[in-house]
């Protein structure tokens, strides 16, 4: 687990991660944004103005903080990879003992925190635009 901080940007996330005496791996879920078939017009205005809409996970990976450059790089791989996608939700999760974090524990970790996104239980999450500041959601 992180130590509490202020964490406003990708790469303030970045360089809290490397400064962990455990070894950690960066949790991210991709998602994009849409409307209901039954939107109203002002909630149709403010998704038009980036300010509404439903997220729903497109893909999510798993990272090791010390192999990622920034979030410009992050942001690189992901348009190669997937869809496009509106906001990035991110955890870290540590390991134990000088061992990062096994694959299963990592899969079940991003399992839940797809879960946590499709339910909108994401308080524990931090968001991210796709410029890399750290928003709140509301």
């Amino acid at each position: 687990m992180l130590a509490r901080m202020e964490i406003s940007h990708f790469d303030d996330l970045l360089a809290a991660a490397r400064a962990q005496p455990e070894p950690q791996r960066l949790l991210l879920v991709f998602t994009g944004a849409s409307l209901p078939a039954d939107a109203t017009a002002e909630q149709r205005g403010r998704f038009d103005a980036g300010e509404a809409g439903e997220l729903a996970p497109l893909m999510c990976v798993d990272k090791d903080p010390r192999a990622l450059a920034d979030f410009a790089a992050l942001v690189g791989e992901a348009a190669e990879l997937g869809p496009h996608w509106a906001l990035v939700f991110a955890a870290a999760l540590p390991g134990r003992g000088g061992q990062p974090p096994t694959d299963s524990q990592v899969d079940a970790a991003l399992q839940r925190m797809v879960e946590a996104v499709k339910s909108g239980g994401v308080g524990g999450l931090i968001p991210f635009d796709r410029e890399g500041h750290a928003v709140h959601l509301s």
